[in-house]
């Protein structure tokens, strides 16, 4: 009972972001349980990589092209895929960006508008537009990306509007959760601590912050993007079918203290 669980078998995954890093892992996870996989991305060699990464591990994804700052985008994206691959059980709403410290007496409007853009704004489109037709089929597990930067304010990096508009999924989930849970779809997200990743390689490297993070890190080391994805596979596995409205810290410890 409890593998059959977890076995997504004949079920479709749409996954943004999908292109490297957190996003590839848990296109990855989905599709080595057995869902038909397709990612997104703004970036089309990102794209083609990703999908090339998963062809070489034996999984054929599809790939689509997509700006989730866009909502038409997004909505035709949903109805393509509706038409191309049937119904979406399941989406990853991974995309997301950090840009560099940002003192927040000095940060430029675009700056903070473009993080919002992104990470908020982004994130709702996907859930509003792929939402709608779960809802109508009365089924389906959306997993937002949050982060534990959420739910604590980071050191030594200025950061207001990234840990903003992280905090700001984090109860975009909780609220979509509660209106939707009694039609059938249910809505989680996922709080990482620091991620080894392409994206994150440029601060691990500066020794002004990766020594201060480890050292309030109680297991001493960053998560992996598998270990993510593995969080990720839960939430959107049967395994997780009383679980709605939750935001699940993978931290390595980071938030005890």
């Amino acid at each position: 009972m409890y593998r059959e669980k977890n076995d997504l078998t004949g079920r479709v995954a749409f996954i943004t972001g999908g292109g490297r890093g957190i996003g590839l892992a848990s296109a990855e996870a989905l599709a080595e349980a057995g869902a038909r996989v397709i990612i997104a991305d703004r970036d089309p060699g990102l794209l083609e990589q990703g999908r090339a990464a998963l062809a070489a591990k034996g999984h054929d994804a599809d790939a689509v092209l997509l700006d989730v700052t866009r909502s038409d985008e997004v909505e035709r994206a949903a109805a393509d895929c509706d038409a191309r691959h049937g119904a979406v059980d399941i989406l990853v709403v991974n995309a997301g960006i950090a840009l560099p410290d940002h003192g927040a007496e000095d940060m430029p409007d675009e700056a903070w508008l473009r993080v919002i853009d992104v990470n908020l704004h982004g994130a709702f489109w996907c859930c509003r537009a792929f939402g709608r037709a779960m809802l109508g089929r009365g089924h389906g597990a959306i997993v937002t990306m949050g982060s534990m930067s959420g739910l604590i304010s980071n050191r030594p990096q200025r950061q207001a509007h990234y840990n903003s508009s992280k905090a700001a999924v984090h109860h975009m989930t909780r609220s979509l959760a509660g209106e939707w849970a009694g039609r059938g779809v249910r809505v989680n997200a996922v709080a990482p601590t620091y991620v080894d990743t392409p994206m994150s390689a440029h601060s691990f490297d500066d020794p002004g912050l990766y020594p201060v993070w480890m050292e309030n890190t109680p297991m001493g080391r960053p998560a992996r993007g598998d270990e993510i994805a593995s969080a990720v596979l839960f939430l959107a596995s049967d395994a997780a079918s009383a679980v709605t409205g939750t935001v699940l810290t993978v931290d390595c410890g980071y938030t005890i203290w």
